[in-house]
């Protein structure tokens, strides 16, 4: 481990899709901690702290720092921790190193989302002024005006505040060097990863035309806006901006129907698609969202190891139809008839002989069927 390694918290399992959350100048990381365990339900979540700020050594950059410079240290990250390529979002600075990453990087990403930033930010002076005014006072009288800067009136995180005033002020002040030279706009269009842009409604720093700017030269972005945010959107409005990561990074319920298409069959997915109604259409979803689109999708098991416990789970709670469909599955899926026995056979003595015997039957019914239609017989 260098010494300029970034302080970071890994959350999630370690075998689930890698994704980065890249912080704001100021804050830590801190500023995901509402969106970031929602996340690492679908992801192995790694949020990490810029140089100078929760942690992170000061000296991992110095004056004249560039975008390039911090998303190297990124990338230094993310190698230490064996991760190849990642999803990534980031705010403000943090959305800057992302968009570097995708031009200069693209072989790293799998995609980027890019939070209330900016391809610009409206010119060198505005930074190089206050990168003047932390080397000569200090982050005490910039971090009394973070709230107004951050957030809309009456809002506050009180602990980002004070990882503003805490933070290194020459590391602050280098990460304001590396704001002054940034200006990517024209590499937007040779941005080939799927890219999402958010912006705060209410953000006075990037406001929704810098985003928008981006989403319109970026091929397929796409944009979306929230309504009462400000600067730091994830910490004003998460379940908005986790709602909007979901589905980005996740690929939400079309993702999900791929999967269980994959598992059930057409046949059967066709069917359900075809009874739905506006009554059930928030649960279809809901189903195709997560059960299929986070947690089938998870390699920690595969999928033939989620047969065998899903089956279980269905014995043990009775629910034969259910339990036919998946025995289905589990064949679509390459269990034999034998391990699939043998699966009952465990049940047996974990969820009862009654519901063992009602199982086999249901069971054995689906295998006859199975066999009817491979030999071309009439089933019965």
């Amino acid at each position: 481990m260098t010494a300029n390694l970034l302080t970071h918290r890994a959350e999630g399992s370690p075998s689930a899709p890698p994704l980065l959350l890249g912080p704001s100048l100021g804050t830590s990381y801190a500023l995901w901690d509402k969106v970031a365990p929602e996340l690492s339900a679908g992801h192995r979540v790694v949020r990490f702290n810029l140089p100078g700020h929760g942690g992170s050594p000061a000296g991992a950059i110095g004056p004249g720092a560039t975008v390039a410079d911090l998303a190297a240290l990124v990338l230094e990250l993310a190698d230490s921790l064996g991760i190849g390529r990642f999803a990534y979002a980031g705010v403000s600075l943090g959305g800057a190193v992302g968009l570097h990453l995708a031009v200069h990087h693209p072989e790293r990403l799998s995609s980027l989302a890019v939070i209330c930033s900016s391809a610009h930010f409206n010119g060198s002076k505005p930074w190089e002024e206050r990168a003047q005014r932390v080397r000569r006072e200090g982050l005490g009288p910039l971090a009394a005006t973070a709230d107004a800067r951050w957030f809309t009136a009456g809002f506050t995180v009180p602990e980002l505040v004070r990882d503003h005033r805490d933070a290194d002020p020459e590391a602050y002040a280098a990460c304001c060097d590396a704001l002054a030279g940034f200006d990517i706009r024209d590499r937007l269009a040779s941005i080939t990863v799927p890219t999402l842009l958010i912006a705060g409604r209410e953000d006075p720093a990037t406001p929704p035309a810098h985003l928008r700017e981006i989403a319109d030269a970026v091929p397929g972005a796409a944009l979306v806006e929230i309504p009462g945010a400000s600067h730091l959107a994830p910490a004003q409005c998460p379940e908005a901006v986790l709602t909007a990561l979901r589905t980005h990074f996740s690929g939400g319920a079309r993702r999900g129907m791929e999967v269980r298409r994959q598992v059930l069959g057409d046949a059967h997915v066709d069917r359900a698609q075809a009874r739905q109604s506006p009554f059930t259409a928030r649960f279809q979803d809901f189903v195709s969202r997560y059960a299929w689109g986070e947690i089938w999708t998870d390699t920690t098991l595969t999928r033939r190891e989620r047969s065998m416990i899903t089956l279980t789970a269905l014995v043990a709670h009775g629910h034969h139809d259910e339990l036919a469909m998946h025995v289905r599955a589990a064949r679509r899926g390459g269990l034999t008839p034998e391990e699939i026995g043998a699966v009952l056979l465990q049940t047996a003595v974990y969820c009862g002989v009654p519901a063992a015997n009602s199982a086999f039957a249901v069971a054995q019914r689906v295998l006859a069927e199975e066999s009817a239609e491979d030999d071309g017989s009439p089933a019965d």
